[in-house]
């Protein structure tokens, strides 16, 4: 079956439309004409799947067809195994290839010509990658002649790949070097080489993007921004999803509001200023960097590494759109503040939340609704859900609201361990705690055969709404997912449900079992 006309939807919250064309697949960015964008208006990329046809194959699409120039095989006029292309249906695990045909330059009247255009390009290729690896994965399974009458269930299995052609954009002498020290493409030819020709294309015919690397990329080093121009009409870091502002009698457009005074607003969505989603980036730079050096210290006589602060309170750190239940999904860190938490649902935009006065302009994703007049500190949810007969089995945090409150300081204290707000649509659903194994207790517990990054998780779910097994696989995926791109050296993450708590050790097992010994849980996307 053909590609049909999609939508994408990435983890800063922009959208994309994804069309088929004459010859490929057609991005289109549909923010462009809403907030400052991080993309061109729009970019070609072509996609096929090579199919290897066997003598029997050959011979008879020989008889059905006259042109035998088309099946020139080299040898001496034996017929070998031949490849041929055709267009893109369905993902195969090892066949199809990539390259971008073409894209389209905003104005430079509008935006700021991009001071890096590979990092434009990667950005554009990790878009598409992103809409690609959310396709229904192919069987892992591959024929061997080793394998041919071995059961399908017995067969080795391989990654699933694309591999990237140096054809179209691709075919500039520096972008493929580039685009792999960025880590985005790779091969598996790592020597140098012997050719002196900069310009030949030896060594970079065989990159490729494996599903298993792919989602270990932190999504930050790739989504940016473009800076608006002086003067352009696309404000560069509006909360509102608007057009240009009218021009007053004087030739001058209306001058926008103080965006600082609105975060500290005073009435029903004044909160402590939040500091933005993930991808919030006043530079309209890459948010990612990479994990520092190690050093060490001593915790209760367990050397491990010193630890990086984890995110700020209210801070948003994951997010990413589930199309199966058609909602965002966030985790951030609980705050102390007795205020609610402003609750948005296009969390990627770091919007400050509900805008007072500015109605008639926010998007449907940030209106406030009856349910925002209703909203509770981070404390009363806790306050809630720990006092459910359920949970407090469990965690044994039930009690008066001062009781949830020093758990929660507790928490926000401890240098090992970060507690988390889970949100479906900015609604919180969930506490969690992610933690570094080897200077917590269970670490001591093992014996200290613990790796210095492997990381733990304690998890609660409250509203009864978004409990089910459906559920538990995308945040429990997504949380781990978290775990793998906040530190690339975690090699593997542990929970600990209760020895009596068979319902959870059972899911949590089922979940495992398929990532035994690899670490490679990739993000639930269905």
């Amino acid at each position: 079956m053909a590609p049909t006309t999609s939508t994408v939807t990435l983890p800063n919250g922009h959208t994309l439309t994804v069309t088929p064309v004459f010859g490929g697949l057609q991005f289109k960015a549909n923010q462009l004409d809403l907030h400052h964008s991080s993309f061109p208006p729009g970019w070609t990329v072509v996609i096929q799947t090579e199919d290897e046809l066997d003598k029997d194959d050959l011979e008879e699409r020989m008889r059905q067809r006259s042109r035998a120039s088309l099946y020139d095989v080299p040898g001496e006029g034996k017929l070998k195994n031949h490849k041929i292309s055709h267009r893109f249906t369905k993902p195969t695990l090892r066949n199809d290839s990539i390259f971008l045909s073409s894209l389209s330059i905003p104005s430079n009247s509008d935006f700021k010509i991009p001071s890096s255009p590979t990092r434009q390009i990667a950005m554009m290729l990790w878009s598409t990658l992103y809409w690609y690896f959310h396709k229904q994965e192919p069987n892992p399974h591959t024929t061997t002649a080793e394998s041919a009458l071995t059961p399908e269930s017995g067969r080795p299995k391989a990654d699933w790949r694309i591999r990237i052609k140096r054809e179209g954009i691709f075919k500039g002498k520096n972008l493929l070097p580039k685009l792999e020290r960025m880590g985005l493409i790779s091969s598996e030819d790592s020597c140098v080489g012997t050719q002196t020709d900069i310009k030949s294309s030896a060594g970079w015919t065989e990159m490729f993007v494996s599903q298993r690397s792919f989602w270990q990329i932190d999504a930050r080093l790739f989504l940016f921004s473009l800076s608006p121009v002086q003067h352009s009409p696309f404000p560069t870091a509006s909360p509102y999803p608007s057009r240009p502002s009218s021009p007053s009698r004087e030739g001058v457009a209306s001058p926008r509001p103080d965006i600082g005074a609105l975060h500290l607003s005073e009435g029903l969505s004044a909160h402590l200023a939040s500091p933005g989603g993930p991808f919030n980036s006043g530079s309209h730079l890459p948010t990612y960097y990479p994990p520092p050096p190690p050093q060490y210290t001593c915790t209760n006589h367990i050397r491990h590494p010193i630890r990086s602060k984890p995110p700020r309170q209210g801070e948003t750190f994951y997010t990413r759109y589930i199309p199966s239940v058609g909602q965002y999904l966030s985790f951030r860190i609980p705050s102390l503040s007795e205020k609610p938490h402003p609750m948005n649902s296009h969390i990627g935009h770091g919007s400050p939340g509900y805008l007072p006065g500015h109605a008639s302009s926010a998007s449907v994703a940030t209106l406030p609704t009856m349910a925002s007049f209703e909203r509770k500190s981070d404390i009363d949810h806790l306050h809630t859900w720990m006092n459910d007969s359920r949970v407090n089995a469990a965690w044994g945090v039930a009690g008066p609201r001062n009781v949830q409150e020093d758990f929660l300081k507790a928490g926000l204290q401890s240098n090992h361990s970060m507690p988390v707000i889970g949100c479906w649509d900015g609604k919180p659903f969930g506490y969690f705690e992610i933690y570094w194994v080897k200077e917590d207790r269970l670490g001591g517990l093992l014996g200290g055969n613990v790796g210095n990054y492997t990381r733990g998780l304690h998890v609660l779910v409250g509203e009864q709404e978004f409990r089910g097994a459906h559920r538990v696989k995308i945040w429990l995926s997504a949380l781990v997912h978290y775990c793998w791109i906040a530190d690339n050296r975690t090699e593997e993450v542990m929970l600990e449900p209760r020895v009596d708590n068979e319902k959870s050790a059972s899911t949590f097992t089922k979940r495992a079992k398929s990532d035994a010994n690899e670490r490679q849980i990739y993000p639930a996307l269905d």
